[in-house]
């Protein structure tokens, strides 16, 4: 009983220590397959948002909050609260931009074959620093789908403002145009995204063979490990013999050509 108790107290004080030196080096040695490994998951990575993931594109245009007691003419005279109850209202109208009838006629005005849900989905709004500013966006693996989209929207938009908030209306700033360059997918960023994981899964292959190995390669990890001396080491007699120079070597020179 005694022997049992004493196994487990050895058991449970035994401690596996891992030497954050040793595993830095040992990822270092292998350095190459990390960062070949990288560019190979990277370029992957790349070719498959090059090739098979749609660009998006964003279109948007730009309205003004118009208050019933201040107007872009007076702007000076506009005060930071009046600001802060235009920007306040711009969450009111995100509201009435994206209902169900407003996304209907749009899709009606448009001709395009989306569901309401779809366009609510392609739809977004923000406030542009609390300025009585905000501005809406249409987002479309067409770009020219998507000026149309957000101009239709600010040709209903300020019609329906005036109709259902009393004393407050929206003027449009900007109409929007067509753009140019895709806001997704990012190439960098999948390639990057690529790069890391492959590292991360070179250097996991590494780590479980480092970790898995048994074998005792020098007598470091005996000096380490186990506080005890070594008496006695046994020669590698597969090892290749090194060419000898100096007086024996000479001499065998020497031999071999008489």
């Amino acid at each position: 009983m005694t022997n049992q108790n004493n196994q487990k107290n050895n058991n449970a004080q035994q401690v596996v220590e891992i030497d954050l030196l040793e595993v830095a080096s040992v990822l270092w040695q292998h350095i190459v397959v990390l960062l070949l490994t990288g560019i190979i998951f990277g370029a992957l990575l790349f070719g498959y948002a090059r090739f098979f993931v749609t660009p998006k594109y964003e279109a948007n245009a730009l309205f003004y909050v118009n208050n019933s007691t201040f107007s872009l003419s007076s702007a000076v005279a506009i005060s930071t609260g009046e600001l802060s109850a235009a920007s306040d209202l711009v969450n009111t109208y995100v509201a009435i931009l994206t209902s169900r009838a407003n996304m209907e006629l749009v899709i009606e005005k448009s001709g395009v074959n989306y569901s309401y849900e779809k366009l609510q989905d392609m739809v977004s709004a923000k406030s542009l620093n609390s300025t009585g500013l905000f501005q809406v966006t249409v987002t479309s693996t067409n770009p020219e789908e998507a000026r149309m989209l957000v101009n239709i929207i600010a040709e209903i938009l300020p019609e329906k403002i005036s109709d259902i908030v009393a004393n407050s209306s929206v003027k449009i700033v900007d109409y929007a145009v067509t753009p140019r360059s895709r806001v997704s997918p990012s190439y960098i960023m999948y390639a990057g995204i690529g790069m890391l994981l492959g590292m991360v899964f070179a250097s996991t292959l590494v780590l479980i063979s480092f970790f898995k190995d048994t074998v005792i390669h020098n007598e470091d990890y005996l000096l380490n490990t186990y506080d005890v001396p070594i008496l006695a080491t046994i020669p590698d007699l597969t090892a290749k013999t090194p060419k000898r120079y100096g007086y024996y070597g000479a001499s065998a020179r020497k031999g071999s050509a008489a």
